[in-house]
């Protein structure tokens, strides 16, 4: 009984002694194990070299070429981009008429705002400096008509409106002498021409005072639609830019004598046309 008891109470024996008590096959397994150990951490540091290896491959070859490979495609990129937005007319940006916001003038008065000018700041803007740019105004707003240099600028068909505002013109047509916005009396050119003989046959001088009144309503009505078209196509255009506005001088145009209706818009008024027999005062 006691032997027994001290068996179980006798320590185990270390694992180097009992590897020594292995078989010869058992110790050829334990051998190849720990060499197949051995050898995945080889593979395992050589595959950590070959990495690094690549890596600095990459660093010193490769780099270029991926470099190389971006400019590529910005520069494709641009091309396209340049292509669509001149609607065809040319692939690197040279366009003749590029949009405001690739105008470095455009985002200038963006950040600086809208200029004033006086009527004789705005003439030295009438193209005859290649180094300025061509202003005209109409109903006192300014705008840039650079784009159009050939039709704006000296010996253009319309370099009348250059450096000045000449709403008056855009309404008459008389380019020479009306480069001015006074709009007084421009109505006059949709007025009917008196005739008071003619008239008296068939109107009252009641009814002649109020189709007077009537017409010179309807003549002011077409002047202001005449203007207010011209100004919108300023206004809505792609090709030329707001700039600002001019200045109106002091007491202006109660000190100006009053214009006449020039030759050209005045050529195409009418006398006025003889109501129809049922309209007629007498009924004749």
């Amino acid at each position: 009984m006691t032997e027994q008891v001290a068996a179980r109470r006798r320590k185990p024996e270390p694992q180097a002694a009992r590897v020594e008590e292995l078989s010869d096959s058992e110790a050829d397994s334990f051998d190849e194990a720990e060499r197949k150990v051995k050898e995945i951490r080889k593979q395992k540091a050589a595959a950590r070299r070959r990495a690094e290896e690549q890596d600095d491959d990459y660093t010193t070859a490769n780099l270029f070429v991926d470099i190389l490979r971006v400019l590529s495609f910005l520069f494709l990129a641009s091309c396209g981009l340049s292509y669509l937005i001149s609607n065809g007319e040319t692939f690197f940006w040279g366009m003749s008429n590029p949009p405001k916001y690739l105008r470095m003038d455009w985002w200038k008065r963006q950040i600086n705002g809208p200029i004033y000018l006086t009527p004789a700041e705005l003439a030295q803007y009438d193209g005859t400096d290649p180094t300025k740019p061509i202003y005209l105004a109409i109903n006192w707003t300014i705008y840039d008509v650079s784009a159009n240099r050939a039709t704006y600028g000296p010996g253009g068909s319309y370099h009348w409106f250059a450096g000045c505002d000449a709403s008056r013109a855009f309404v008459t047509g008389c380019f020479a002498e009306d480069r001015t916005p006074d709009m007084r009396g421009v109505e006059e050119m949709f007025l009917p021409i008196e005739d008071p003989i003619e008239d008296a046959k068939y109107w009252t001088p009641e009814e002649l005072r109020e189709m007077r009144r009537r017409e010179r309503a309807e003549a002011k009505q077409r002047v202001h639609e005449a203007l207010a078209h011209w100004s919108r196509f300023f206004a809505e255009s792609q090709k030329y830019h707001f700039v600002g506005y001019v200045k109106k001088p002091e007491g202006w145009p109660k000190n100006e004598p009053r214009r006449k209706l020039c030759d050209a818009a005045a050529k195409g008024r009418r006398k006025r046309t003889p109501p129809k027999k049922d309209e007629r005062k007498d009924g004749k």
